[in-house]
């Protein structure tokens, strides 16, 4: 059983229509309607995730070479540090971005076993020096940490929250996954111009799947791991409350499709789901915050599912434009469910308020792909307050045809954002990140 599925249209129209005399009254039954459609998960589904041709609107530039940011280390998943309400914050002039790392002395395939979390700094946001490690890898929590994001508080605190991966001193690498944070504060030696972080915190877990709503690696079936990682820091601009998203998997050791997780009557008269589909269960999820220090949270039902559609839904984040919320997240094309073959890139979806019926943005979610000739050139997606969208280099063919390895940061990415449509519109330099105005 699936619990905060959407309100039916039926429903919906009820809520609006009913008016008792002396005005608009909600009866017991109509208000528990109510507090249902608070709890709404979206869906993507099978109908939805169609159709991928790809333009130069939604393709992103050909890399020919890169130049590394940091030669010794691989550099993926990327994220800037942001103020509470999002903003992109500054530390005495410099902007600070996050990245997961690993020493090259490891393989290209196994950095994500090493993985942890280390700063750059940059006064002019596209000219990046590389700190030094977040925290002490021996007090962090999980064998291997990865993605998160990382926000200031006015007094200058800022709050990491990362994946703490598996379990520390284990025998043999596992994926468990936990949601977890630690704090620090930024100091900037002017004389030097450097960047340097003091004053550590304790390393806590934030959340952990329930069973419930998030599947748990013991619920786990098909060949893809399962999904409890990624948490973004968000503030509802509308509400005040705050949360972290994250992205997950549909609970439940039983995994079967409803009928809005393959599309409409009329698709699903010609549509046969492959056998295995089911097993592809990513979803997006939220947890609210319960203090004003961001110890507690409470999980609640996800955002978007993608039963049927899709196993991971890596790296969800949200961008407010315009009154209308912009849900992103990244996808591989070998995470698309049996019969669907979307290709790797960011995805995203519109909503008027943070929960609700999110609609597939560019009408089957596509936002930015890679080139056809190169579909592994750049992963891990995100989009900044402005609109410009950051990832990093994976695996790009060169100039003489030869594939090459990245890990260093892929040019920053201009898109336009209006209404249901985007548009990639050219690029900017190599990580580069624009502060907020």
């Amino acid at each position: 059983m699936k619990r905060g599925k959407k309100l039916s249209v039926v429903q919906g129209v009820a809520l609006s229509a009913i008016m008792l005399v002396g005005g608009l009254v909600q009866t017991p039954g109509i208000a528990n309607a109510a507090e249902k459609s608070e709890t709404e998960t979206a869906v993507w589904s099978r109908e939805d995730a169609q159709n991928y041709n790809l333009n130069k609107e939604n393709t992103a530039p050909d890399i020919d070479n890169v130049d590394q940011v940091a030669p010794d280390y691989w550099v993926w998943d990327t994220w800037p540090l942001r103020n509470r309400d999002g903003s992109i914050a500054t530390v005495n002039g410099y902007k600070i971005v996050f990245a997961l790392t690993a020493s090259k002395e490891y393989t290209w395939s196994g950095r994500h076993d090493e993985a942890k979390i280390r700063y750059f700094y940059s006064k002019n946001g596209k000219d990046w020096e590389m700190g030094g490690l977040s925290y002490d890898p021996d007090k962090a929590l999980g064998s291997r940490q990865w993605a998160g994001s990382a926000m200031m508080e006015e007094d200058g605190k800022v709050h990491l929250f990362y994946t703490a991966s598996g379990r520390k001193g284990e025998e043999s690498t596992t994926f468990e996954q936990r949601l977890a944070k630690t704090t620090f504060d930024i100091d900037v030696d002017k004389k030097d111009k450097s960047v340097e972080l003091s004053n550590h915190g304790e390393h806590m877990i934030l959340a952990e799947a329930d069973g419930e709503y998030y599947e748990t690696q013991d619920q786990k079936t098909g060949d893809i791991i399962y999904s409890f990682r990624d948490p973004w820091f968000f503030k509802d601009p509308k509400t005040k409350k705050e949360y972290i998203i994250f992205e997950g998997n549909s609970a439940g050791y039983e995994k079967t499709l409803d009928p809005e997780n393959i599309g409409s009557e009329e698709f699903r008269k010609d549509h046969e789901v492959p056998a295995g589909a089911e097993d592809y269960n990513g979803n997006v999820g939220i947890a609210s915050a319960e203090n004003e220090d961001l110890t507690e949270f409470e999980l609640l039902p996800p955002l978007l599912e993608a039963d049927g559609v899709n196993q991971q839904l890596e790296r969800p984040h949200v961008l407010v434009k315009g009154g209308q919320y912009y849900l992103f997240t990244i996808s591989h094309q070998f995470t698309f469910a049996p019969g669907l073959n979307g290709p790797d890139g960011l995805y995203g979806f519109v909503n008027d308020s943070l929960r609700g019926d999110y609609q597939p943005l560019n009408d089957n979610g596509l936002v930015v792909a890679n080139p056809e000739d190169d579909p592994f050139m750049t992963y891990s997606h995100a989009v900044m307050p402005n609109g410009t969208v950051i990832s990093f280099v994976n695996e790009y063919i060169d100039e003489n045809g030869n594939k090459q390895l990245g890990g260093t940061f892929a040019p920053t990415i201009k898109l336009s954002i209006n209404g249901d449509e985007t548009k990639v519109n050219g690029t900017l330099k190599p990580g580069q990140i624009i502060p907020s105005h």
